[in-house]
């Protein structure tokens, strides 16, 4: 943002200050003063929200979305384009080398820190016919691991999915009670371990004899974790990320068939 004039970037720093200091007040003033310059608020605002996620800053991500609902702007958009972007270039970073477990989880508690102040403002009219899809998700019994199943998570909910979380050691009848109480279109299964790899064709068989397999798409995932395995225990997909995982379950849906018809 260097080349904004330098008033505007005055502005900013002060607007940084401020959220690092979590002044409610000084945001709201310093927002509208940043308007008053007829500077493209709503772009510097989801870039800052995209680069203070990768960086992981949560006190100030949080203060720049509250810069972003002064404003005005859609909360779909601000999570897409500003949380969840940021959340994509420390996914890149990780990729590539540059960046490790641990810097992906302080970025994703910085995300879910700006969602949390979104989540009251993208509640869906529940008359208007537009519900997210659910997905049951959580990390199989005998397994405490829960970075992965935390990051798939992550990106499913920055991508409109409503995530019920079971956490981790789950039991395989959990999975079920959860996929019916919440009507699922997916359950995410994962683990970390090839001693625990069991529990999820043991989820998949309790589905089937429960009647309600093509109710749920099931995706399965982890180190151990293959195509050919998610194939072989009868899963639809076994994505090798989390970006992966939902950009497949949002294509997915397209082709499933709605709640209603599934659940009735």
């Amino acid at each position: 943002m260097d080349d904004l004039p330098e008033e505007v970037q005055g502005i900013i720093e002060e607007l940084d200050e401020a959220a690092e200091d979590e002044d409610e007040d000084a945001i709201e003033e310093l927002t509208q003063k940043l308007l008053d310059t007829g500077a493209d608020v709503e772009t510097i605002t989801l870039k800052k929200l995209a680069l203070l996620v990768m960086d992981g800053e949560e006190e100030m991500t949080q203060g720049w979305t509250r810069v972003a609902i002064q404003i005005g702007l859609d909360p779909f958009k601000t999570l897409i384009e500003g949380l969840a972007t940021g959340m994509s270039l420390i996914g890149k970073k990780y990729e590539n080398g540059e960046a490790f477990v641990p810097q992906l989880l302080i970025a994703s508690n910085a995300m879910y820190g700006g969602m949390d102040l979104l989540a009251p403002l993208m509640k869906r009219d529940e008359n208007s016919g537009s519900k997210p899809a659910t997905v049951v998700i959580g990390t199989v019994e005998g397994d405490v691991h829960d970075i992965g199943k935390s990051l798939v998570k992550t990106l499913l909910s920055a991508n409109g999915f409503n995530c019920v979380d079971l956490g981790n050691d789950v039991p395989a009848s959990r999975f079920i009670e959860a996929a019916k109480e919440s009507k699922a279109t997916a359950i995410s299964m994962s683990t970390l371990m090839t001693t625990t790899m069991a529990e999820m064709p043991r989820v998949l068989k309790m589905l089937s004899d429960e009647g309600i397999r093509d109710k749920v798409m099931v995706m399965v995932g982890g180190a151990p974790i293959t195509t050919e395995y998610a194939s072989q225990i009868g899963a639809d997909v076994s994505p090798h990320d989390a970006a992966s995982a939902a950009n497949w379950l949002k294509a997915a849906v397209f082709d499933f068939p709605p709640e209603s018809v599934r659940w009735g």
